[in-house]
């Protein structure tokens, strides 16, 4: 799971560091950690509960919230940051534009993205 500017966040370990360090911010749909990881690269990892439904229910989820990172926050992203995003129960059934909005939303209140031109 690579993208443009940002790597993976596979590891147990390093989601257990982002949870305890890190900083977080929540809205409606998403919860976000954010740790400064001391590196050059960033790194984004994404969880979804059993809570919110079946395997089916879950890839979906967290299919929509990839494509929505990929799309608003990669590119923009600052670097040096583990990212953790977590979906909450309410995200099984909004629309792909309510999750970038609360993915948009919760990245200007970590001030992680860079300023657009």
């Amino acid at each position: 799971m690579d993208f443009n500017k940002t790597k993976g966040l596979k590891k147990d370990s390093d989601f257990r560091k982002v949870y305890k360090h890190g900083k977080s911010f929540a809205n409606k749909h998403l919860v976000m950690y954010i740790l400064e990881n001391k590196s050059d690269i960033s790194r984004v990892g994404f969880s979804v509960s059993k809570k919110v439904g079946k395997a089916i229910v879950r890839n979906k989820v967290r299919r929509r919230i990839r494509e929505a990172y990929r799309l608003n926050i990669d590119e923009n992203v600052k670097n040096g940051y583990d990212i953790v995003l977590i979906a909450r129960v309410s995200t099984k059934n909004v629309e792909y534009k309510d999750i970038e909005k609360s993915l948009n939303h919760l990245a200007r209140k970590a001030n992680i993205k860079l300023q657009e031109q």
